[in-house]
């Protein structure tokens, strides 16, 4: 089968997905497919032309990628592609507006703030910094509503604190969610085809924070797939992730992350769209996890590949 497998692109992850498109081209071959490898660019539609693809595997992350804009242009060519149509996309990128989908469902998700960087710049929103302290609480998570790989997150634990974070977030974007910290368990599920793969935990070495050094640095972080959960709690994380993706339309293959507090209880943090496919990266370790080897992850992903 002809395989355009879209990467790198122009986003602040480009590296991430030059390296998940590289190892899926590599896995193509492997099973016998024709892969070409594309990274996206403003030839895009002349390559893609050329190419004559069956199917374009998407493994481009952040804008471009993850945020709905390539999958509608894949929509108008009429190509089928994997991973989720192009609403899904928009939904999950952007923290905001999932987290709103997701508090209106009922689905448990730390209680958060939006502010954009027209409330500061036009209606003097910096003098209002206290009182979204006082209703949320310290300490909290500030970071770009739409941006990937832990990009831009800050924790404040003080209203001081919180001018240095909104400039680290307004550097990736001019939406910023302000979100209490639940200190728990980090847990990333992965939903393929409907069902939640083995349940993967993430404990950083040098700190509490998963940020991107912890996440794309081989040796530091821990991973621990299956997580070490007993039988009902495996099961009612699972099932909120599944919910999770049918609510935010997230079809076919998506990866949601948790924090598991003390109580057992499961908070929402975030969904992602098209799941990093890196060495380090959690799908493909919860699919080895379920007895499924990288090549047939990639398989399985084309296999569910959305018909435009």
């Amino acid at each position: 089968m002809r395989v355009a497998v879209l990467k790198g692109g122009r986003s602040l992850e480009r590296q991430v997905s030059l390296v998940s498109g590289g190892r899926v081209e590599d896995a193509l071959e492997r099973l016998g497919h024709d892969p070409t490898g594309v990274d996206v660019g403003h030839d895009l539609i002349p390559r893609l032309r050329d190419i004559d693809p069956e199917v374009v595997f998407v493994a481009l992350h952040g804008q471009g990628g993850e945020d709905g804009a390539v999958q509608e242009l894949l929509e108008a060519l009429g190509v089928p592609y994997t991973g989720p149509p192009p609403a899904a996309c928009a939904i999950s990128r952007d923290k905001a507006l999932s987290k709103h989908l997701l508090r209106d469902a009922g689905i448990a998700t730390p209680d958060f703030l939006v502010l954009s960087e027209t409330t500061f710049k036009e209606l003097g929103a910096a003098a209002a910094l206290p009182d979204v302290g006082e209703r949320l609480g310290f300490p909290l998570v500030v970071k770009p509503a739409r941006g990937g790989s832990a990009m831009g997150v800050r924790f404040a634990g003080a209203t001081e604190e919180l001018p240095a974070a909104l400039v680290a977030a307004f550097s990736y974007d001019d939406k910023v969610v302000f979100e209490r910290h639940v200190r728990g368990r980090e847990l990333a599920i992965s939903v393929l085809g409907g069902e939640a793969l083995p349940i993967v935990e993430a404990v950083p070495h040098e700190s509490d924070v998963y940020d991107f050094e912890a996440r794309y640095t081989i040796g530091r972080t821990t991973f621990h797939c299956p997580a070490q959960m007993d039988e009902e709690a495996t099961r009612a994380a699972s099932e909120v992730a599944i919910g999770v993706c049918a609510l935010l339309g997230l079809s076919a293959c998506a990866r949601v992350d948790l924090l598991l507090d003390e109580d057992g209880t499961p908070w929402v943090i975030e969904a992602n769209a098209i799941p990093g496919l890196t060495e380090t990266s959690l799908l493909p370790q919860a699919a080895e996890a379920a007895g499924m080897g990288f090549d047939a992850l990639v398989e399985r992903i084309l296999d569910l590949a959305h018909r435009a």
